[in-house]
Order: structure tokens, then C-alpha cells, then sequence
């Protein structure tokens, strides 16, 4: 045994002996949500440093444990030799070196076990494994709450009616056996004899070892400056001290590993999970969670949930879709805007000032017909069974949930479990008095210093909400000017036959070039708003991970929202409904007249502008997620192989890896929410959503567990009880569907319009139809304004032709020589008064629906209810009930002794 080795083994006998003194019951109090948790080493003089135990590596590639093979490698940490650094002053790579040996130290100091190995390619590279003893893993285990299994779960579970048919989809259980169940309770050492232990070894899993050790790591020091501790890896990553810190992947993903204590989890997870042929396959969420922790697991169990609830919606969608393809023959105002003889015969008014022309209706034919396809009485259907869908989804989803949080003993985690961030632990210099324990308490600021950082942080907030919206009206201000120029450009002429001009209308290139700009809009200020708003949240300094990570998805979805959406709002409910008429048109700020919509409407560039979104949104994701890593690493790989052909470590095979950010899978789960906001909230405008919204996230359950597999190191195990912030904002997202999806309908599309003449219009008084009909429809919609009515400021260049004195515009208004011409007529407030009756009516019928769905449907199962109890009843059992036994028995004996000596001090002496 080396000296270095003997001194780390006396010390930690020492701290171990003054533990046994200081804490007579063996219970170490660390209430780390009141103070600062004072387990951090002291920083030691330079000859009273403990280092690494030095070893070669010994040619086995696929170990997992110690030179010794016996202690298994917990977690690695990555530097490069300060005496071979050549980027830094001599004295920087002084302080650097002397800051990693204390941090090292203090680890050793903490109970942990380090032992160093060079690089086999890189010589200035230096590995360090970590490596936590059974008593510091209990100790550890006890201050974090983690849960431990008691016993086997003995509830009888019956097996569902449609059991058989989802075993055609499972991982076959002969290649990944099923996880035990266990009644599991927060472990307590004290206890310890009450918990099932099989094996030391295996008692605690390697991802509860590495969320261990990484919770050691993240507290201990390195430094002392003016009285602040300076402590925590995160930190010395930060500053370049440590290159990387990651627990191990179990194996190659190609392969089984060599290592016949290796259970090969990592090339299961790949060939049973990752791999693309298991694309139609239920997903082993119980073997996810075990190798990823809990936090990945609830992400992949929420995306596959929402996959399989798609399939109901993309089914509907695509019979709305199907029903409006074969009804649009059957399409009466389609089919006047293509007849010659009726939309031939209809001259259009200029739709800008002077540049603009005059226009035939029938070059709108195609894209009427297109209407018919997605404005149709299947549309109607498809939102109103949305609106219901979207409450199946959430409440179905919340049993889910519950069942999981059960499972994997995350029902009390929050309030038991989630430790303090290290980042506001370090700033706890402010005394105040805890209102329920009447204890003095640290924090990181006042009252008064909260408002503060509030008012500072919501300002932010809207200032660049702000810019967004008022990069919004940039790209109106675009459309309004670009429209002058293709309607210059693309003039379209009475007697013009070109083909061309059926597609490209000054409209539909207007609509494109500005969703394109938008598109490319929305990624540049996605990527300079991710770093402020990582400013912002820093800056409040939340007290959990969970609070920090609720905070920051508020703040980018409050700006992801309004940055995706902005402009499908702007289409839906803006564009089209304020630009007066020819004689008196509306100009946006004073200048720029009001784009009108199609004859048709707006709800075809509604149905555009959320497919370049959508689409284009999705390719740049799997662009920046897929290749980019993959790029990064081939490159690694070849440079490496071009260096050496020697054989590697598994740990120097991780550190090639690329790292997951400090955000997890946090843009994961924007990514799918705004996607749902598109499948919810504009539904109504493209049936077809649902289906490219399930195809996509089939590749994408692959695609994200291909990365984790394969691509990325493999993340520190964390616990987490649900999706966190990300549930409200769905429940919220569902409400909005409703009233937006109502109004698409009622605004956007030209149903309610149809509906009215249709019912009321068609037949006398108003109508000269003998029965109700749609024909007429088009010429009814249409109004009459005169030429010669025309103010000079948006009189066309264009001169008057043939013998016609008057054109047509899209509204609902007397025509000219009426008492009150260009007034709205009786029509249009009979549409008004039904679209704002079909608004309230469909609204309070969704929400009614809803609400008696939501009752209905508890949100925890009487089976996950039943194991709660019981696994309640056995915790109180076997550690309250056989510890008030054993006090009892204990008290009886000091009570024997106690009349013993009272007899003995009573009696006669003549006895």
C-alpha cells in the first residue's frame, strides 16, 4: 500500500472516529434546505494535500472499476496537466493546479476515492475515477432522501384486457427482464437492517452512485477569497480547471461489453430502443430510467404518451382531410369563381395604390379549390373534436403520471428529496426568521432586495418580448411594401392566359418571401434570446433546480410564444379585416395601406405560413441536434485513430462524446410543446397537422434516444416528479385552442359567411331563390364600388378599360348610388351576429364537455391509490413500529435494573 494511500485511509478514520464521538447515534443532521451543508473540507496547507492514487492503464478497454477491480469508477473528472499548458501564464497554471489539488483533496477529505491515470492519446491529459465507499453512499443516501427498497411488492395486479396486444410491441422481456417492484421508503442507516440488501455492491445502482457523487462534487471547495467559499465543479469547468466531469457509459453501444460484471445496459438500450428498426416499438421506460435517472425517463414517457394520443387525432384529421377532397367538386363557390361566365365576367378592384391593377377573379380558381379542401364542414368537426382531444390527452396523462411518480418513488420528492443549488447556497449571507420553524435561517438577499431583482427580471422580460413584436411589425411593414412591388412586377392583364399567373399571384409571393423572412427571424432571435434568458434566471438565483428550471421555461416560452405564433395571429385574426374600402382605404402607420385577403380569405396563407414554419422548424432542429454531434464526433474519432491505434479506456472513450448542455432536455420539451401549440391552436386551418406532427415525433423518440445512446456522454442521473412547468403550460395552450380554433372559424375561414347566405340569404326577402342554395354566393360577397369614386392618392396608374365603370372588392357594403353607399349592409351584421353567437356557443360547449371529462376521469387510479397506502403502511411498519418495539424492550430492561437497585438499597440489613 502506497503513503499517499495509507494517509487518505487514516484520515478518513479520523473523520469517522469524530463522527462516532460527535454523533453518538450515528445520525448525521445536514437540513440542507436551512443552511449550508458543512460537509466541505477545509482548505489544508500545501504539505497536507491528499492526491490521487497513481496507476497505469492495464490494456482493459471495457473496465468499469479500479486498477484493484474491485471499486467501481462512480464518476470521472478530465483536466490537462498545468506543467504541459502552454495557453497560460506560468502563474495562472500555478493557481489552476493549486485549486484542483485542494478540490481533490477536500474530495479525498469527503470520504471519496480518486485514483489518476494518464491519457493513452493525449499525454497532457489527465483521468481522475471517483469512487464512493458503502458508508459514504449511506451517509449521502440519508441527508438526500433517496428512496431504497423495503420489501417486494406483494399488491396482486390484473392484467389489462388489451395486455395481449401490446405485447406485440414490447421489448421481447427475454432480452430486458422487467424490474422488480419494491415498496420503497426515504433509507435511513439507523434502519439500515430493515431494507433489502442483497448485495452491498448492487444495493445501490450506478445511476443513484453517480447522482451521489455528483452531489458531493458539487459541494465541496477549492478556495477561500475575503471569507467566501468558492466551491463545486460546475464551477471549475467554468473556468477551464477541469475539461469534463461525467459518470460512465456501462459499455460500447455496438457491442456486449468484455466485462463479465457488466450487465451491457448501453448496447440493449441502442439495439431494443435507439435503433430504427424499433421505430414501431413500446418504449422500456422502467430500463430508460434505470440507466438515465428519472428526469429522462418522465421526457421519453410524456413524448411517447403524446405520440400515441396523435394517432386518435392524425386519424380524424386525415377523414376531415379525405371528406374535403371528395366534396370539393361538390364546392358552389369554387366552382362560380372558375366559371368563365360568372368569375370571368368580374372585374376586381387594385388591392394597393396606383401600382396595382385591375384583376381578374378567376386567376383566384386553384386556390379556391384548394380552399374547399380545408374550409369545409369537416373542419368544423375536426376542431370541435380537438378542443376534446386536447382534455383527454392532459387528464389521461396526469394518470400516467401518477402511476410513474408511484413507480419511481418520486410522489414526495419535491418536498423530501430536492436539495439546495450550490449557486444559492454560496450567496446565503442575509439572516432572516423562518416563520414556521421560528429558527434563523440564511439567504441569498432581503425583501426588499427580492423586489429588486424582480422588477429588474420582469423588465427584461418585456423589453424583449417587445423587440419581438416589434420585429413582427417589421416583417408587416415588409409585406405591405413588398406587395406594391410584385403587383408592379407581376401585373396581371384581362386578357393574359399565362400559367404562371393561376400560382404566382402579388398574394401568394407576398405570403411566401414574408414566411421565409419570419422563419429565418424567429431562429436568430431564438438564439440570441436563449443566453439573456439564462441571464435573467441566474440573475433571480432560484433556490432549486426545479424552481430554476420552471423559471427559465416561463420566460422562453412567454417568448417562444409570442415569437412562433406572432405571425400565424397576425394572419388569422388581423390581416384582411381593417382595410376600409377602395374609397377610403386604411394605411398602417399613415403610410402603408392594409394587405386584404384572397376572394377566398386568409385561411390557405394561414395554411402556408404554419407549414414553412413547422416544416422548416423541424429540418433546422434535427440539423442542429443529429448532424451537428454526429459531425463533431466522426471528426474525433478520425484524429484519434490517425494519432494511435492502441487500445483505449471506456473512460476515454466517453470524454470523446459530445457533452448535453447545462439545460438537459429542456429544448426538447419546447420543441414538442410548440409543436403542440401548431397541432392545437391553428388546427382548424391544416386538418392535416396531427399526422406530420406523429410522423415527426416517431423519428423523433429515435432520433433523441439515438443522441443519448450513442452520441452524447451519458447525463448525471436526476430525479424528477413530472414535466414540470411545462404541464401548466399545456393545460393553458388547450384553453387558448378552443378560442382561437373558434375564432379561425368564425373570422378566418368564410364558413359563418357561407352558412348565413346559405340559410337567410339565398331565399326572399333577401335572396331570389325559390330554395335554399349556394348559388349566387360569390356575386353576394362582392361588393360594387364606382371608378370614378377613386381618390388620387390610390387611384391606379392603369387606365380604364372596356366599357366597364365599376370593379368589385371582397366586403359586404351598398353598392354606390344607395343612401347609403359604402356603408355595411344588412348581411354583414347578420354575419357579425353569427359568427359571435357561433363563438360563445361552440366555446361553452367545449369548455362544458371538458369539464364534466375532467371530473369524471380522477387524475390518480384506485390501483396506484391502493399501493401508496400500502407501501405507507409498510414504512410505518417496519421503521416506525419495529424501532418503538426495540425502545420499549430497552426501556423494560433499565426499568428491571432500576427496581433491582431500589430493592437492593430498601432492604432490611439484618437480610
Amino acid at each position: 500500500m502506497s503513503a499517499e494511500k495509507q494517509d487518505v485511509l487514516l484520515d478518513l478514520e479520523g473523520e469517522e472516529e469524530e463522527e462516532d464521538d460527535d454523533n453518538d447515534d450515528g445520525e448525521i443532521v445536514l437540513e440542507l434546505s436551512q443552511v449550508i451543508i458543512p460537509t466541505y473540507g477545509t482548505v489544508p496547507d500545501q504539505q497536507n494535500l491528499h492526491t490521487p492514487e497513481w496507476v497505469d492503464f492495464e490494456d482493459k478497454p471495457d473496465s468499469l472499476f479500479f486498477k484493484d477491480g474491485q471499486r467501481r469508477i462512480d464518476f470521472v473528472l478530465v483536466y490537462e496537466d498545468e506543467g504541459k499548458k502552454m495557453t497560460h501564464k506560468r502563474s495562472d497554471r500555478k493557481k489552476q493546479k493549486r485549486k484542483r489539488q485542494v478540490y481533490e483533496s477536500n474530495l479525498i477529505n469527503n470520504g471519496l476515492q480518486l485514483e489518476a491515470t494518464r491519457s493513452v492519446l493525449d499525454e497532457k491529459l489527465i483521468f481522475v475515477k471517483v469512487h464512493a465507499p458503502w458508508e459514504v453512499l449511506c451517509t449521502y443516501a440519508e441527508v438526500m432522501h433517496i428512496k431504497l427498497p423495503l420489501q417486494h411488492n406483494d399488491l396482486k395486479t390484473r392484467d389489462s384486457a388489451f395486455n395481449w396486444f401490446s405485447r406485440l410491441f414490447r421489448v421481447d422481456e427475454n432480452i430486458i427482464k422487467p424490474e422488480q417492484e419494491f415498496f420503497t421508503a426515504p433509507f435511513q442507516k439507523e434502519h439500515l437492517s430493515n431494507f433489502y440488501i442483497q448485495d452491498k455492491d448492487t444495493f445501490f445502482n450506478p445511476a443513484t452512485r453517480s447522482r451521489i457523487v455528483h452531489f458531493i462534487l458539487s459541494r465541496v471547495e477549492y478556495a477561500t477569497k475575503n471569507n467566501v467559499k468558492k466551491f463545486g465543479i460546475n464551477k471549475l469547468l467554468d473556468t477551464g480547471i477541469y475539461k469534463a466531469a461525467f459518470p460512465l457509459h456501462d459499455s460500447s453501444f455496438r457491442h456486449l461489453s468484455m466485462d463479465p460484471n457488466c450487465p451491457s445496459e448501453r448496447y440493449l438500450l441502442y439495439r431494443e430502443w435507439a435503433h430504427p428498426k424499433n421505430i414501431f416499438k413500446l418504449q422500456p421506460l422502467d430500463f430508460i430510467r434505470k440507466y438515465y435517472g428519472e428526469k429522462i425517463g418522465i421526457y421519453f414517457a410524456w413524448l411517447g404518451f403524446y405520440t400515441n394520443m396523435l394517432t386518435v387525432a392524425a386519424v380524424v384529421g386525415v377523414g376531415c382531410f379525405l371528406y374535403g377532397c371528395l366534396t370539393k367538386d361538390n364546392c358552389t363557390w369554387s366552382q362560380e369563381v372558375c366559371d368563365p361566365n360568372i368569375g370571368g365576367n368580374i372585374i376586381m378592384c387594385p388591392q394597393c395604390d396606383k401600382v396595382c391593377t385591375y384583376w381578374n377573379l378567376t386567376i383566384t380558381c386553384e386556390s379556391s379549390k384548394k380552399l374547399c379542401i380545408f374550409d369545409s364542414f369537416g373542419t368544423l368537426v375536426f376542431a370541435v373534436f380537438m378542443g376534446i382531444w386536447v382534455t383527454f390527452f392532459l387528464e389521461f396523462w396526469k394518470r400516467r403520471q401518477a402511476e410513474l411518480e408511484y413507480e419511481w418513488d418520486t410522489v414526495e420528492y419535491l418536498e423530501q428529496e430536492e436539495q439546495v443549488r450550490p449557486e444559492y447556497e454560496a450567496r446565503c449571507t442575509h439572516v432572516v426568521m423562518n416563520e414556521i420553524t421560528q429558527q434563523e435561517e440564511y439567504v441569498p438577499y432581503t425583501a426588499c432586495g427580492k423586489c429588486v431583482r424582480m422588477t429588474f427580471c420582469t423588465s427584461a422580460i418585456f423589453f424583449w418580448i417587445l423587440l419581438i413584436i416589434a420585429s413582427v411589425v417589421g416583417i408587416i411593414v415588409y409585406r405591405l411594401s413588398v406587395f406594391l412591388v410584385f403587383s408592379a412586377k407581376l401585373s396581371q392583364h384581362i386578357s393574359g392566359t399565362e400559367a404562371i399567373r393561376k400560382y404566382l399571384t402579388p398574394q401568394t409571393a407576398t405570403s411566401v418571401t414574408a414566411s421565409l423572412i419570419s422563419f429565418v427571424v424567429i431562429m436568430i432571435l431564438n438564439i440570441i434570446y436563449e443566453k439573456v434568458a439564462i441571464l435573467i434566471t441566474d440573475f433571480e438565483l432560484p433556490r432549486t433546480q426545479t424552481d430554476y428550471e420552471n423559471s427559465l421555461t416561463t420566460k422562453m416560452f412567454l417568448f417562444q410564444f409570442v415569437n412562433y405564433y406572432s405571425s400565424c395571429f397576425y394572419i388569422a385574426f388581423f390581416k384582411g379585416k381593417f382595410v376600409g374600402h377602395p374609397g377610403s382605404p386604411v394605411y398602417w402607420l399613415g403610410k402603408y395601406r392594409n394587405e386584404e385577403c384572397d376572394p377566398g380569405g386568409c385561411l390557405l396563407e394561414l395554411t402556408t405560413q404554419l407549414a414553412i414554419i413547422v416544416g422548416g422548424k423541424a429540418i433546422w432542429n434535427n440539423i442542429q441536434e443529429v448532424l451537428l454531434p454526429l459531425v463533431k464526433n466522426l471528426i474525433g474519432r478520425y484524429s484519434a485513430a490517425a494519432r494511435s491505434e492502441k487500445v483505449v479506456p471506456r473512460w476515454e472513450h466517453d470524454y470523446h462524446l459530445q457533452p448535453i448542455g447545462k439545460l438537459g432536455l429542456f429544448y426538447e420539451y419546447l420543441e414538442m410543446v410548440i409543436q403542440f401549440g401548431f397541432v392545437t391552436l391553428f388546427v382548424a386551418s391544416f386538418p392535416l397537422a396531427p399526422l406530420l406532427a406523429l410522423i415527426n415525433n416517431m423519428l423523433e423518440i429515435r432520433l433523441d434516444a439515438w443522441k443519448l445512446t450513442t452520441q452524447f456522454r451519458r447525463m448525471v442521473p436526476q430525479k424528477a416528479q413530472d414535466i414540470g412547468a411545462w404541464q401548466p403550460i399545456l393545460q393553458g395552450i388547450a384553453i387558448l385552442a378552443v378560442v382561437t380554433n373558434a375564432m379561425i372559424i368564425a373570422f378566418t375561414s368564410d364558413m359563418i359567411p357561407r352558412l348565413v347566405y346559405y340559410w337567410s340569404f339565398s331565399v326572399p326577402p333577401y335572396g331570389s331563390y325559390s330554395s335554399h342554395t349556394m348559388k349566387g354566393y360569390i356575386n353576394s360577397t362582392l361588393s360594387v364600388f364606382n371608378i370614378s369614386d377613386f381618390k388620387n392618392a390610390s387611384k391606379p396608374f392603369s387606365p380604364q378599360f372596356g366599357n366597364y365603370t365599376t370593379c368589385r372588392y371582397r366586403d359586404l357594403r351598398y353598392p354606390p348610388g344607395h343612401q347609403h353607399q359604402y356603408e355595411h349592409n344588412i348581411y354583414y351584421w347578420h354575419v357579425i351576429a353569427a359568427k359571435l353567437a357561433f363563438i360563445i356557443v361552440m366555446e361553452h360547449v367545449i369548455y362544458f364537455v371538458k369539464f364534466i371529462i375532467s371530473y369524471i376521469i380522477p387524475d390518480v387510479s384506485q390501483k396506484t391509490k391502493s399501493k401508496v397506502k400500502r407501501e405507507k403502511y409498510l414504512t410505518q411498519k417496519l421503521l416506525h413500529e419495529n424501532n418503538l418495539k426495540g425502545v420499549t424492550k430497552n426501556m423494560g430492561k433499565i426499568a428491571d435494573k432500576i427496581i433491582k437497585g431500589a430493592d437492593s438499597t430498601f432492604r432490611p440489613k439484618d437480610e
